[in-house]
């Protein structure tokens, strides 16, 4: 190994790669030019957790992402997926992963089950292509052409061709863009059952409500950087922020935050004897957290 190869795996915070993760990553940089895309990012994924990253356009997730799918390399730090350093990855390596890009089946004059056969032929031990038409809800389209579904069943069809294969870990590549609210909530439903089948997912979206529905974990990247990474109700200190309590009184609407929301809201309905009028209380939403995070660092 030469000392620029031996340069581009060496950890850079020297804290030892997980061998337990799905994803472990340490240290990764990758550059085009003198534009920094990723800079120096730490992460672990555990095996079976839904994790998103979120992040603005422009702040690494896709470079992150590619280089964990091995399309693309680093140029320093170390990164091993499923327990191999995805630049070497053979096929057998190749057959444990499946991919859902923004963009997939589309205007194809294949059937549904011809695209799944097809896609199954290139796996050791695929699922049954009528058992993933079932998981996805597609049974009855399994005739169709692709060009004829709508597209929340395009987006279904792309799913079924990222888990045909039987994959051990799944990347999501904004999966719901342009679902309209029933569509996605659908969707979530079938990624909740893969979960359950023991994928591993990475998740990425601009849907907050979307990350907050699906991951045991998020994390935000920002200028290449990984900022935090949380259960959703923790990300930014959410759990412990000050909560706002909001009535109105007086012919007006009148709020006040506080670290005791419970014993402020007793107070409230000992001076109304009663109902409180128009109460709410609520705490920073994961969107309010979010863009806090990547303002800072705008």
């Amino acid at each position: 190994m030469t000392a620029s190869s031996a340069a581009a795996v060496r950890p850079r915070t020297g804290e030892a790669l997980d061998p337990d993760a799905a994803i472990s990553i340490r240290g990764l940089v990758k550059r085009y030019g003198d534009f920094v895309a990723v800079d120096g990012l730490d992460l672990d994924i555990r095996r079976g957790e839904i994790f998103a990253l979120l992040g603005p356009n422009g702040a690494g997730k896709t470079t992150t992402v590619e280089i964990c799918e091995g399309y693309r390399t680093q140029d320093a730090g170390a990164v091993h997926v499923l327990g191999e350093n995805p630049s070497d990855g053979g096929r057998r390596w190749k057959a444990q992963l499946g991919i859902v890009l923004q963009s997939g089946a589309g205007d194809s004059q294949l059937t549904c089950r011809e695209l799944l056969q097809a896609q199954a032929s290139y796996y050791p031990d695929p699922r049954d292509p009528d058992e993933v038409l079932g998981l996805v809800g597609l049974t009855e389209k399994a005739k169709s052409r692709a060009k004829t579904l709508s597209g929340g069943q395009r987006r279904r069809l792309d799913v079924a061709l990222g888990i045909v294969g039987r994959p051990t870990l799944l990347f999501l590549d904004e999966p719901t863009t342009g679902f309209d609210p029933e569509a996605r909530r659908q969707f979530w439903s079938l990624i909740r059952s893969l979960r359950d089948l023991g994928t591993t997912m990475l998740l990425t979206t601009h849907y907050l409500d979307e990350a907050e529905a699906l991951a045991d974990r998020v994390g935000v990247i920002a200028r290449g950087r990984l900022v935090e990474v949380a259960v959703p109700s923790a990300l930014g200190g959410r759990e412990t922020a000050p909560a706002v309590v909001s009535w109105h009184e007086d012919g007006a609407r009148r709020s006040e935050a506080t670290s005791f929301p419970t014993a402020f809201v007793r107070e409230l309905a000992g001076r109304f004897q009663g109902e409180i009028p128009e109460l709410s209380v609520a705490r920073p939403t994961l969107e309010d957290v979010y863009l806090q995070m990547i303002g800072e660092r705008s």
